[in-house]
């Protein structure tokens, strides 16, 4: 019997940066585990199981290179209290002070004249940089993936190590001095500590969209049972929320579930799901998602979809994947992260020998002084700020797309839509709303446009057609005067029905009218009694924004395709109408593939689009883009997916944060690898003390995630 791989997401604790990240996967690939993605950021790690037995062994694994699993209920309660690091870092903050103020304000016989005192106030720094930094450091190395805490636990420990050994050997002399760096151990741990905090603070904003949309989500519900034959109104657990129950929800409300209306109606505010600033109003047969607010009324709804089957839940879902999926220019920071510790090791290692050897200092001097810098590279050298770079800011992007009703499958599709140089657009309920409008109606033969709408309303109204409903619709208000009787359909080519006079009636496309005109640029002909006597022109509405984007979008330098099955002179019209750059009609699916094919051959290609007949295309389009309402066939080719389905203007802002969020990435990486490319020479010639690149490398940290929290609130243009 084959097992079936199970997927399993663990919360961990401990990790600082990618690097402990990558370590990790790494572990969790070398027992066998697929599809593994680690983030430090949200402190989560995923992968398929094929063996549920292998999870103890799989977590105590992770325990062994010095991270702790934890439940989720953990997490919930840890929520809003200090976290170990914070408490770390102020159980050390008052014995550094002591250290560096003794050696800068204080008299020198408080701290500076005695070096057990040093000693004293140190040691417990030094026992919380083994407890936070060396544990995890010797595990990263089991791991064979290196992390930068050991840059700073061999950077502290050799301070340390090196003022014990200076201490036993010259502590009746006053030789001593030259020798005691109990501060800069001090210093070192408790300011790395203090970056971590600022960090761990920095990350939580940058996933907030997760728990933003997390907390959309309500706690209870209002569930209506029958007890004793009396209606009892009662709360509910969430997620006891059973598939079938019947719910009540009044005035304020969230909406608890997906379902449908049984009973009332109210005014919906959708807008935390698709964007729609507009309440929406709904009635007896409606659905209704969970999450969305009761602005006005009262109704009673069966529950359809619970649990991980809502659309607020899969929302969610996605949010989580698509900020698990890397982007082409993250896997390049990751790259040279994971060489860089032993790189930087080497490059203390070179920086010692060289000052110690090669460089003229006193004898005295030479030893402390070539210590101090060797140290001071490995503390400033962090690759905290080159694994931050891109996966904040591709959480931030995410997520104030996710706030705009965009969804978008991961960071790569970010970077490769914002990289768009062509986009092709499908016609009907892309670009055009679907609903069609009568633009003219033209009676020949006697007869009169009263008569001819008389008889449209009757007749469209036994058909399902979303034409037919259109003209329905169009015309709620005719009074009818004269039923029509014996109304039937005619596959391919409209309906049919007899008058009072028993004259034979057709309404339906030009194949019914060909005998009688050869004008076929109409939309509808009417024929009675083999007649025609009349020719119905309808006009399918516009989506609003639809000129200003496809403008937008040509200021942008980006050329514009219109793609459709319809036929040539409306899709023209419609191009013309839009300015539109290049019009494809009567494309069958093939066809359809065969161009965006072409195009991505070219260059970047997205494609807009909505249809069963659109999914080839769609997912052969380097970017996908498909509406809410889209098939379901639709949606799963695609990678981006708009829920406002009315507003075209989301497909510019889509594009707008992507290109931004890609600006953001460049930026973050820019300043990583430039800090490193500074700071490195300047520690290793002397400039920078051991506590001040502490201070720096913290610094680097929360600037990469203070820029890319800016992509939240950021101008877009």
């Amino acid at each position: 019997m084959t097992e079936t791989n199970t997927n399993i997401t663990l919360q961990v604790e401990g990790m600082d940066c990618s690097t402990c990240a990558l370590g990790i996967t790494k572990n969790l690939q070398k027992k066998g585990m697929e599809n593994v993605y680690v983030d430090f950021a949200t402190g989560e790690a995923t992968f398929l199981l094929n063996d549920k037995s292998k999870l103890q062994s799989v977590i105590d694994s992770i325990h062994s290179l010095g991270y702790k699993v934890v439940d989720s209920k953990y997490r919930e309660e840890q929520e809003g209290k200090s976290s170990t690091v914070e408490k770390r870092f102020y159980f050390t903050l008052p014995f550094t002070l002591i250290l560096f103020l003794g050696h800068m304000i204080m008299p020198h016989d408080f701290v500076l004249n005695q070096p057990f005192v040093q000693l004293i106030l140190c040691l417990p720094v030094f026992v919380i940089g083994i407890m936070q930094f060396g544990k995890s450091a010797w595990g990263s190395i089991k791991s064979s993936v290196p992390n930068m805490d050991v840059l700073i636990f061999i950077g502290s420990a050799s301070a340390f190590i090196y003022s014990v050994i200076g201490l036993m050997m010259y502590s009746n002399t006053h030789l001593v001095h030259n020798y005691l760096f109990f501060e800069t151990t001090g210093s070192i741990i408790s300011l790395v500590l203090l970056g971590n905090v600022l960090e761990h603070r920095s990350v939580k904003q940058t996933t907030s969209a997760i728990r933003e949309l997390s907390s959309i989500q309500v706690s209870t519900a209002k569930i209506v049972s029958l007890q004793m034959g009396k209606i009892v109104i009662s709360d509910i657990d969430y997620k006891n929320i059973p598939i079938g129950g019947l719910l009540q929800v009044n005035t304020g409300d969230k909406v608890p579930v997906d379902g449908e209306i049984v009973e009332g109606d109210a005014s919906i505010d959708e807008s935390m799901i698709t964007g729609e600033s507009i309440p929406l109003e709904k009635a007896i047969g409606q659905k209704v998602i969970g999450g969305t607010i009761v602005v006005n009324g009262s109704f009673r709804m069966r529950a359809e979809k619970v649990g991980q089957e809502t659309v607020l839940a899969k929302i969610i879902e996605l949010v989580k994947k698509a900020q698990q999926n890397k982007p082409q220019i993250q896997k390049l920071g990751d790259k040279i992260a994971a060489i860089f510790v032993p790189v930087v090791l080497g490059l203390s290692a070179i920086t010692f020998l060289v000052n110690y050897f090669f460089i003229s200092f006193d004898s005295a001097d030479a030893l402390r002084e070539s210590i101090m810098r060797a140290i001071a590279v490995l503390v400033i050298s962090c690759p905290c700020a080159m694994g931050l770079a891109t996966p904040t800011a591709v959480m931030v992007g995410i997520g104030r797309a996710a706030k705009k009703g965009i969804f978008i499958k991961g960071g790569s599709t970010l970077e490769e839509f914002a990289k768009i140089k062509t986009v092709v657009f499908d016609k009907t309920g892309t670009l055009t709303t679907g609903h069609f409008k009568l633009k003219k109606i033209t009676p020949y033969s006697g007869a009169t446009e009263a008569e001819v709408r008389e008889i449209l309303f009757q007749i469209e109204h036994h058909s399902s057609h979303p034409i037919a409903k259109s003209i329905v619709g169009e015309l709620k208000n005719t009074i009818v005067t004269k039923p029509l009787q014996n109304v039937k359909e005619e596959k391919g080519i409209g309906l049919s029905a007899e008058d009072f006079e028993n004259r034979a009636i057709r309404i339906g496309s030009y194949k019914i009218a060909q005998s009688f005109t050869k004008d076929d640029s109409h939309s509808v002909y009417v024929v009675r009694n083999n007649e025609l006597i009349a020719t119905i022109d309808l006009e399918d509405e516009l989506k609003t924004n639809a000129k200003q984007l496809i403008s937008n979008l040509k200021s942008l330098g980006i050329t514009t395709f219109l793609l459709s099955g319809d036929n040539k002179i409306k899709c023209e019209t419609l191009g013309k109408e839009l300015g539109i750059d290049k019009v494809y009609s009567e494309q069958l699916p093939s066809e359809k593939l065969e161009l965006i094919e072409k195009l991505v051959s070219q260059a970047p290609t997205a494609m807009v689009g909505d249809g069963i007949n659109d999914a080839p295309a769609l997912a052969k389009a380097t970017v996908g883009i498909s509406l809410s309402n889209a098939t379901q066939v639709a949606i799963q080719s695609a990678q981006i997916i708009l829920l406002n389905c009315s507003d075209l203007s989301i497909l510019m802002d889509a594009h707008l944060i992507s290109k931004h969020t890609l600006i953001t990435i460049k930026q973050n990486l820019f300043w990583a690898f430039f800090y490193n490319i500074v700071a490195i020479p300047i520690a290793a010639a002397g400039f920078m003390s051991p506590a001040l690149g502490a201070m720096a490398m913290a610094c680097s940290d929360v600037i990469v995630i203070g820029n890319s929290i800016r992509l939240k609130t950021k101008k877009l243009n």
